[in-house]
C-alpha cells in the first residue's frame, strides 16, 4: 500500500538489545522494526484489585505475515552491509551470526517499547472508547493516548501520540 513495512535502528555502540549493557568490544548495532504488525496480542485486567498487574500477552510473530515480513528485513540489513561501501568498515556479524535467522528472531526480538492499540477507538460497539474518547460504559473516564489507535501507525508513534493529546485535551475543555 505504499507505506513502510519496516524500519532500521542503527546505534554507533554495540548492544544486545537497547538498555542491556554494552559488549566489550566496539561495534555498532542496527535493529530491524516491523512497522505494522499483523499478529495480535491481549491485554485483560485479571481483577478490580489495581495493584494487581493485568494479563498481557503479546503473540509476537503469530502472524506467519509479521515473520516474513521481519526475515526479509533482516536479510536487507544483511545486504546492506555487505554493500563495497561498507567494506573495511566491520570485521564480522556477532549476532545472528551463523544462527538461523528465523531462531535468532524469535529468541531475541522484543517491542520497541511503543504499545499502541489496547483501547480500540471507533463507533462501533466493539470500540473500547467513542470518537470523544470516553470509555463505553464508564461515566467520566477517557483514554487519551496511543492505546486508543485502532491500528498502529508506520511509524515512530511520537507524533500521532502528540495528536492524540491534543486533540483529547481540546475535547476536554469543550
Amino acid at each position: 500500500d505504499g507505506r513502510a513495512d519496516i524500519q532500521f535502528n542503527v546505534m554507533p555502540l554495540s548492544v544486545a538489545k537497547p538498555g542491556t549493557p554494552l559488549h566489550d568490544f566496539s561495534g555498532f548495532t542496527v535493529s530491524v522494526c516491523q512497522c505494522r504488525p499483523s499478529s495480535k496480542g491481549s491485554l485483560r485486567i485479571r481483577s478490580t484489585d489495581p495493584s494487581e498487574s493485568p494479563r498481557i500477552v503479546s503473540n509476537y510473530l503469530h502472524e506467519d505475515l509479521d515473520l516474513r515480513t521481519l526475515l526479509e528485513g533482516l536479510q536487507m540489513c544483511r545486504d546492506i552491509y555487505r554493500q563495497k561501501s561498507f567494506a573495511g568498515r566491520w570485521v564480522e556479524e556477532k549476532l545472528p551470526g551463523a544462527v538461523d535467522l528465523e531462531t535468532f528472531a524469535r529468541g531475541h526480538g522484543s517491542t520497541v517499547f511503543h504499545p499502541t492499540s489496547t483501547c480500540r477507538m471507533g463507533a462501533d460497539q466493539a470500540a473500547v472508547v467513542d470518537p470523544q474518547l470516553r470509555v463505553r460504559g464508564v461515566e467520566g473516564l477517557r483514554v487519551i493516548d496511543a492505546s486508543v489507535m485502532p491500528k498502529v501507525v508506520s511509524a515512530n508513534t511520537n507524533a500521532a501520540s502528540i495528536m492524540i493529546g491534543e486533540r483529547g485535551a481540546h475535547m476536554l475543555l469543550e
